[in-house]
């Protein structure tokens, strides 16, 4: 009877996270097919589940017609850069706050997650007065910069509660061969951690890659412009080219889907132990 009651509960999870999984993937799936429809088509009531002459005009407009190419290459440098520079930073500061007797641990911990809960939109106009102040507005340096500050915070936290998971043992032993406190964390934590590294690297790109605000207020400059403000700048005051919209937003998702899908493994062990570690 107990084996029955478990293979039920297990056949209604089952089918709970199809139907979950159905309504997320909706969306993207008539993006991804609307992106190979002509106008018509796209218009067309009722609608087609897929194109009946599928077409690539919409993403040669795309790339060639709205510069959607220098767009995608703009975001994909800040945010690797940024990303980068969070994880170098995060790592050592993660690793500071889960390892080292510092004061006023709680604090630091309780203003990080703060600081991560802030509003961005409050701190478009004090971001703009200071990049204008020392130059860098319409440049990738100033970006960069604000991205990796905001995104530092979260980092820390996802790094430093999977630090605690990591033996101290392992770096006794580091210590005993003479190792310094740098070259401990570099040969021996750190590629422990490499499940909340993953996790913390594809959150932070996730976060500068799909930024909207802080972009649209630093850089005006359409060479300067990330993925996000350029898909929302296309069309005119008359026309919205639906297909083109749809092609370029399908291969902005691309990127992120590809990372989840690989990194799949990697994310869920460093969510479960940051969620479990104290």
């Amino acid at each position: 009877m107990r084996i029955g009651h478990t293979r039920l509960r297990l056949t209604w999870t089952h089918l709970a996270a199809l139907v979950i999984a159905a309504f997320v993937a909706a969306p993207l799936y008539w993006m991804a097919a609307s992106s190979f429809k002509g106008p018509d088509e796209i218009g067309a009531n009722p609608p087609d589940l897929w194109p009946k002459s599928a077409t690539w005009d919409n993403y040669r407009q795309a790339f060639a017609d709205n510069n959607f190419g220098t767009y995608l290459l703009n975001s994909v440098a800040v945010s690797i850069v940024a990303t980068i520079l969070v994880l170098s930073l995060s790592a050592f500061a993660g690793y500071a706050l889960a390892r080292l007797p510092l004061r006023g641990k709680g604090p630091i911990m309780v203003a990080l997650l703060m600081i991560s809960l802030f509003p961005t939109i409050a701190l478009a106009a004090p971001l703009f007065l200071l990049m204008r102040d020392i130059g860098w507005l319409n440049s990738y340096q100033g970006l960069i910069l604000v991205y990796t500050a905001l995104n530092v915070p979260f980092a820390v936290w996802i790094l430093r509660n999977f630090f605690l998971g990591i033996p101290k043992e392992m770096e006794e032993v580091a210590w005993v061969d003479g190792a310094s406190p740098v070259r401990t964390v570099l040969s021996v934590i750190l590629p422990q951690a490499r499940p909340g590294m993953f996790t913390a690297a594809i959150f932070t790109f996730t976060a500068c890659w799909t930024e909207f605000l802080i972009a649209l207020t630093l850089n005006t400059a359409d060479r300067f412009r990330t993925m996000p403000v350029g898909l929302a700048l296309f069309g005119s005051q008359f026309t919205v080219p639906y297909g083109t919209i749809f092609a370029a937003a399908t291969v902005s998702v691309l990127p992120i889907a590809l990372l989840v899908l690989v990194f799949r493994r990697a994310v869920v062990s460093g969510l479960t132990a940051g969620a479990v570690k104290g």
